[in-house]
């Protein structure tokens, strides 16, 4: 009798032997299992190997269940990048509960909108933060339970505002705690807020599955070998560290923590611990280059850079290759698990010159492996464009890395993924070879006289200009042509140059109307992980 259950169906049910929730947690398991002795963390004196990582974080999992958290509950997390935030990464989602790392320069308001929002029921906090973190409580509606972190390596005078201390608290748990994977692989393992520019920022929840995929496509992606030495310069609570805090485990990597970012203890670190990876925004490029003679160090290897944002001005590129880092450029959004885009190069490019490789870098580029699709189409129609590197659309993602949606914000989660594609506000365009090219961020296009001037275009022009170390440009009301292009200018030291000067330049560089009419020359205002604050800016340029 045909039942109409296809042969290759009927009798081939998914069962306990044969199938898995995918997670990143299994990651840290193998490791501690194949690698138990290899160092897993470095941070200062301290030196902790995969099988004690694996222990405290099966400890952390253990205490919070002791505290009552479970399935879906929501643990907060201020802290920079030290072993806490590693063992968050794997002990928090061990306990069933979702991760919820804070950026650590907020102010008050936003940490206790953001507490309110994922109803956080534990929050563990670094004493360095304990100022504004009180001030948080103050005035969030939750009352979570609070775990203070005193760092021993780097000790911060900030009072204690729990009854609870971190090292205390992690003893009190069983190293052998029995957790388990996911009931589903589409289950939340994460909660990151957007930058909230306009108005409160979404909270975008990440599954266990597309962590674990990307976590793989990092390692693929960065050409990771067996125990990779990574350096955090990346913020962990941006994206949760682009994935990286699982990648290094797929690896038995070195993770070497970074409190802060200064240039003498990351060539310091680089070079006395063997560091092959690192990631950042550009301005970790500019840190590392601009740092005095006696503190910069001769490297005996070349170390693998990525970076997001921006594309590096040509002169960067150069002055990085010379210092002995490749870079490679990066794309993606909170939204996407942070980078699913890679500047792929083609070894046909190494015979271009100097300035044709710099116009190749400059590109977003093709998808990662774990992204199902990328394309570049029409934002009203979703039909695609031309592949002509010059027919403007918005940038759209679909596949597994894409998030589950934003918390308790339907309408927002539904114009998002309108048309069955994630809208990422960018506009770019797609060149014949395949390659995305960002031209602007939907809100960022100015347009004069009927125009459309991509400030982006406008920025790579500026940054072309050797007394130019930063550029933005943003949209300044006109009577006349409704915007101009108002640009806000960053020297380098000892530089002397006119607002004539490089309006001139540009208009040497481009067409007229998209030369700057207004130059403001100013430290430009950074967010955290190193990228221009551009809402800020429009603001200065409407007051001009």
């Amino acid at each position: 009798m045909d039942t109409g259950v296809s042969p290759f169906a009927r009798g081939l049910e998914k069962n306990a032997a044969n199938f898995a929730a995918l997670s990143p947690l299994s990651f840290l398991a193998r490791a501690a299992d194949v690698f138990p002795e290899v160092t897993a963390i470095i941070h200062g004196s301290q030196r902790t190997d995969y099988r004690t990582f694996y222990r405290r974080s099966r400890q952390l999992a253990s205490a919070l269940a002791g505290l009552g958290v479970g399935k879906d509950d929501t643990v907060s997390v201020m802290l920079s990048n030290v072993p806490p935030m590693l063992e968050a990464h794997y002990g928090v989602p061990m306990a069933r509960a979702v991760l919820h790392s804070m950026n650590t320069r907020l102010d008050a308001a936003i940490i206790a909108f953001q507490l309110d929002h994922a109803n956080a029921k534990v929050l563990i906090t670094d004493r360095e933060y304990a100022s504004v973190v009180k001030e948080a409580l103050s005035i969030a509606s939750v009352n979570p339970i609070v775990i203070d972190y005193s760092d021993p390596e780097f000790p911060q005078e900030g009072e204690r505002l729990g009854s609870l201390d971190y090292e205390n608290f992690i003893q009190t748990g069983d190293p052998e705690f029995n957790w388990s994977l996911p009931d589903d692989e589409w289950d939340a393992i994460t909660l990151n807020y957007t930058s909230g520019t306009t108005g409160n920022p979404k909270g975008v929840v990440y599954h266990h599955r597309g962590a674990y995929l990307l976590a793989q496509a990092n390692v693929i992606t960065a050409a990771m070998g067996k125990h990779p030495v990574y350096l955090w310069t990346l913020p962990m609570f941006h994206c949760n560290g682009w994935c990286f805090p699982w990648s290094l485990s797929i690896v038995a990597g070195t993770h070497v923590c970074l409190r802060w970012v200064r240039p003498d203890t990351m060539w310091d670190l680089i070079a006395d611990e063997g560091v092959t990876h690192l990631c950042g925004a550009p301005i970790i490029m500019s840190t590392l280059l601009n740092a005095a003679p006696d503190q910069k160090r001769e490297l005996d290897r070349e170390v693998e850079f990525f970076t997001a944002a921006a594309p590096p001005p040509e002169s960067v590129l150069a002055a990085m290759k010379t210092a002995g880092f490749n870079v490679t450029h990066l794309y993606g959004l909170t939204e996407v698990y942070g980078p699913a885009v890679v500047n792929d190069w083609k070894r046909e490019w190494d015979a271009l010159s100097i300035e044709e490789q710099a116009q190749k870098k400059a590109r977003q580029g093709v998808r990662y492996v774990a992204l199902e699709d990328l394309t570049v189409l029409d934002p009203e129609t979703l039909d695609p464009v031309p592949s002509d590197g010059e027919t403007l659309g918005e940038v759209m993602f679909r596949g597994n890395v894409v998030m589950k949606g934003y918390l308790k914000n339907p309408e927002a989660t539904d114009k998002a993924f309108r048309g069955g594609w994630f809208h990422s506000g960018d506009l770019g365009v797609r060149h014949p070879d395949g390659y995305i090219q960002l031209k602007d961020r939907s809100k960022d296009i100015i347009i004069s006289g009927g125009e459309n001037i991509s400030s982006i275009e406008v920025e790579e022009v500026l940054y072309k200009h050797s007394d130019v170390q930063a550029a933005a440009v943003v949209a300044r009301p006109d009577e006349k042509w409704g915007e101009t292009p108002c640009a806000f200018v960053e020297l380098k030291p000892g530089a002397d140059v006119l607002e004539t000067d490089l309006i001139s330049f540009c208009k040497n560089h481009l067409a007229g109307f998209k030369a700057p009419k207004t130059v403001v020359f100013c430290e430009l205002p950074k967010t955290s992980t190193g990228k221009i604050q551009k809402f800020a800016l429009r603001e200065q340029a409407k007051a001009l």
